[in-house]
């Protein structure tokens, strides 16, 4: 196996870092997420290629989550191959995040956002990917059911545990994120960031006060699905490609492509290629444009798609 050594320049070849917030922390205006691509059923050596190439251009921030895959799992468990691989030498350079509140195992206690879920969780995480603590752990989604403090002590509890050493919160509604908020800086655990879905055709952070609440309180925001699951590229404006995510229509559904929808897609992107830019650049650009907004999370199945994300900041 060769032996992988990180380019010399992977810190000046144009990446940009942004403080997250009012933390000490800089993420990258670009962050690699490990939602597709990276699971049991993805070829390994493809993934080295892209953890490889992210790393060598500035891509310091990876986020996964308990149950990505597929397999549940298998994202984690590649993570802990190319830890073991590649990575080892350059853990402190790295900010690894993961996640835990969606369907992970059977019966009550591997769902939602109880404290006995959350940290048997990232006890489990920790192990899949060979790792001895996360840079940052996140609720991975608002559980209406489970008392707030409960979920809110959990993750103040695994920090002081030194299992993470941030913690953040995704797609939970603005007055619960109000009181996140409040109960952590209360124990000296702030909310370094919150992840929601931000794109230019869902805009809800925006709409529910999320992102101005961020950016008031000096929290953090980083973008998933920026490009709508493809949406927000070329790849779909003349018909549906066999083996792309709509054709398979797990995640992305052919109903979802209107005549109206692809008559503004169309428009964007002859608007994107007037400025010199793709579609796809467009879409990272208007996010990274947005008051509060301090990375986007963008998948990659390809270096080259990998290349072609990190156009968008230029």
């Amino acid at each position: 196996m060769d032996k992988y050594l990180a380019s010399a320049v992977r810190y000046d070849c144009g990446m940009q870092f942004e403080r997250c917030g009012r933390s000490g922390v800089l993420l990258p205006k670009v962050s690699l997420g490990f939602w597709h691509n990276f699971g049991s059923v993805d070829p390994y050596e493809r993934s080295r290629e892209i953890t490889r190439f992210a790393l060598d251009h500035g891509v310091v921030h990876w986020d996964l989550a308990n149950n990505y895959g597929p397999r549940y799992g298998s994202a984690e468990e590649t993570m802990g191959r190319l830890m073991d691989d590649d990575f080892r030498p350059y853990r402190d350079e790295l900010f690894i995040a993961s996640k835990a509140g969606y369907d992970m195992w059977p019966g009550p206690y591997g769902n939602w956002g109880s404290r006995k879920y959350l940290m048997a969780s990232l006890d489990q995480s920790l192990c899949r990917m060979h790792l001895d603590y996360v840079d940052l752990f996140y609720s991975h989604r608002y559980d209406p059911e489970t008392p707030l403090e409960e979920t809110l002590q959990a993750l103040v509890d695994i920090v002081r545990s030194g299992k993470a050493l941030y913690v953040g919160i995704s797609r939970w509604p603005l007055e619960a994120t109000r009181f996140a908020y409040d109960y952590l800086k209360q124990r000296d655990v702030p909310l370094l960031i919150y992840q929601g879905r931000l794109n230019m055709l869902d805009r809800e952070p925006q709409d529910e006060g999320i992102l101005d609440f961020c950016a008031e309180k000096g929290v953090g925001f980083i973008s998933f699905s920026p490009l709508a699951q493809g949406l927000l590229t070329d790849r779909y404006l003349n018909g549906i490609p066999e083996e792309s995510r709509m054709a398979k229509g797990k995640f992305l559904k052919e109903e979802m492509l209107t005549p109206e929808l692809l008559a503004q897609l169309r428009q964007w992107n002859d608007e994107a290629a007037a400025q010199g830019r793709t579609l796809a650049e467009r879409a990272l650009r208007w996010i990274l444009e947005q008051r509060g907004v301090t990375s986007v999370l963008v998948g990659a199945s390809s270096t080259r798609q990998l290349e072609r994300n990190l156009n968008a900041l230029k």
